[in-house]
């Protein structure tokens, strides 16, 4: 198995090696690959020093699998690169996610799907990987109508430069903004772009993908995404319009024994999902469920993830395994 992490050097890319060594991914040859400012740094793997190598060098080496989180720029122009040569490319940014040629995929729910012809994969956004999680089971048995979404996402989601202008602010330096106002002491309702229709581009990820990966467009999403001064962990208060009628015990019997979800759920001992008990783990938190008064067959939920690792790197490490797995490379 030689496997190529495009990225290396980045948040993600750091994260995917912690969780590669910690699942013991089978590796025989490991190329940590980056940008040409990165090339020729020394990294350190199970105790091993790898030097990063450049993108063309990578391709050179025709990796069995390549994990890509390096931009949708770079993914754009070297995934399909990767694969002529034979490579199978899981991708982390949103550049194929919408592809009708590419498949989206949370292993828990659709990896099914997969075949020995799929070069390129995408791997979906942090936010819907967490939401899909938890709805999947849910629309399953009742289907869903509709959904409402507003996350409250980490710095972390940004990048480097995002936790580094938090932590300034913090501290009382002037620095580098990754923001166009302050985040510490703050809430930017602004994830990403602003498009034509007045959402930003993570708005319109969490309103597509899911239809995409559910394999299913008979339901609706609407979101507002929010940034938060919290260095790591996206929460989304999540409200879900069924077709059919739930009892609450139901669905946190269906969400206890759903792989991969976490239900934390007893207002008692005021026990509920939140970031800082969600960092650093691979599952979907879920709690604070309620009916919504409101309206007929219709739920609150919150939902939490740490969108490093089940929100990119693990969701990206667990689709490997099961190419590999399933023989699929």
């Amino acid at each position: 198995m030689k496997l190529a992490v495009v990225g290396a050097t980045g948040m993600v890319g750091e994260v995917m090696l912690k969780v590669l060594a910690e699942r013991n991914f089978p590796i025989d040859e490991l190329l940590l690959v980056a940008s040409e400012r990165s090339i020729g740094k020394e990294m350190t793997f199970k105790g091993k020093t790898y030097k990063v190598i450049g993108l063309e060098e990578a391709v050179a080496a025709k990796p069995d699998i390549a994990l890509f989180s390096a931009g949708g720029s770079t993914s754009l122009e070297w995934a399909p690169k990767f694969a002529e040569v034979g490579t199978t490319v899981i991708d982390n940014s949103s550049a194929w996610r919408m592809d009708r040629d590419k498949k989206l995929i949370v292993p828990e729910i659709n990896a099914h799907i997969l075949t020995k012809e799929d070069k390129i994969i995408a791997n979906p956004n942090c936010s819907t990987i967490q939401l899909v999680m938890a709805l999947a089971p849910l629309h399953k048995k009742y289907k869903m109508k509709r959904v409402v979404v507003s996350t409250y996402q980490s710095v972390s989601g940004t990048g480097l430069k995002a936790v580094q202008q938090m932590e300034n602010e913090m501290a009382g330096i002037k620095g580098e903004m990754a923001y166009p106002y302050p985040i510490h002491k703050n809430a930017l309702p602004h994830c990403d772009v602003f498009e034509e229709n007045g959402y930003t581009k993570e708005e319109m990820k969490l309103a597509r993908e899911p239809q995409k990966i559910l394999d299913d467009r008979t339901f609706s999403i609407t979101a507002t995404a929010v940034r938060i001064p919290t260095s790591g962990g996206h929460s989304e208060s999540v409200n879900v319009e069924f077709e059919n009628e739930f009892e609450l015990g139901d669905i946190r019997k269906m969400l206890h024994d759903t792989p991969g979800v976490t239900l934390q759920d007893n207002i008692d001992t005021n026990i509920y999902p939140m970031p800082i008990y969600a960092h650093d783990k691979d599952e979907v938190f879920v709690g604070r469920i309620r009916r919504d008064e409101t309206q007929e067959n219709t739920v609150n939920m919150w939902i939490v993830s740490d969108n490093l690792r089940k929100g990119a790197a693990t969701n990206t490490i667990q689709i490997a395994e099961y190419l590999v797995a399933n023989s699929l490379i």
